[in-house]
């Protein structure tokens, strides 16, 4: 039997790339979606596309809220599927067939994961993260940095709990993580399952993203495996810029 996998895309503010989004989840050949949006109350016209889909939208709501993981929760609470996962307004599906191609790599996995593709403000491909999904994820993987994101990562909704408000900017790598303790058997599906649109309250904000990562690495893994798993993060992410600069000169 095939499992039902609830979606949920919170949205604020987004008419530019919502309907996009929306497409990349209706236009699934996978037969089990449960698909619940959630809108922050927004004035920009968002409402008008969400509601040219309410019809093949399972649950709707739209009223202010206390930020994305407060929407994201509520999500939660409405979500009644097997496997949950969450496609925010600006990012998408890698292609129409990747759930069916997710739950045909292998049955009854705690946790599902692929690769993710950046795209622009363009939409064009930036190509594939800086961090690599791991062949085998568990809790530690994320020691290093996050290495699956978010958008590519499908997770039993029993093993799920709510996103800590502690967190403004990062709860998702916390998120993640108390989940995979609870975890015993994790998939990688082979290649892009998920295009990333690049940008955000992180990227924005992105000292304290910095600090709220540090703050829930130190939880999980302690502080001096911490402090020394920086030091290398900061290591290859010098590394890493040094050779793409050599790349495009």
């Amino acid at each position: 039997m095939m499992p039902t996998l609830s979606v949920i895309t919170v949205v604020y503010n987004n008419a530019r790339d919502v309907e996009r989004t929306i497409l990349s989840v209706l236009n699934q050949t996978y037969g089990q979606i449960e698909y619940i949006v959630i809108d922050g109350a927004s004035t920009d016209g968002t409402l008008d596309s969400i509601k040219g889909y309410e019809s093949r939208i399972t649950k709707f709501i739209s009223e202010p809220d206390k930020g994305i993981y407060d929407a994201m929760n509520k999500g939660l609470k409405l979500a009644t599927g097997d496997y949950v996962i969450f496609m925010n307004s600006g990012d998408e599906f890698y292609a129409e067939d990747t759930i069916a191609r997710v739950f045909g790599t292998a049955d009854d996995a705690d946790i599902y994961y692929g690769e993710t593709e950046m795209i622009n403000d363009e939409l064009q491909s930036l190509g594939q993260r800086r961090h690599k999904a791991p062949h085998n994820f568990t809790w530690r993987s994320f020691n290093y940095g996050m290495s699956v994101s978010h958008q590519a990562i499908y997770i039993r909704r029993s093993l799920v709990d709510l996103y800590d408000h502690k967190y403004q900017l990062s709860a998702d790598v916390d998120w993640i993580i108390r989940a995979a303790k609870k975890a015993k058997t994790s998939v990688k599906v082979n290649g892009y399952v998920a295009k990333y649109l690049v940008g955000g309250m992180s990227k924005a904000k992105h000292k304290q993203s910095l600090l709220e990562r540090f703050d829930i690495m130190k939880k999980h893994y302690g502080l001096i495996p911490t402090v020394f798993n920086h030091m290398i993060i900061a290591f290859n992410l010098g590394w890493y810029f040094l050779k793409n600069k050599r790349t495009n000169d």
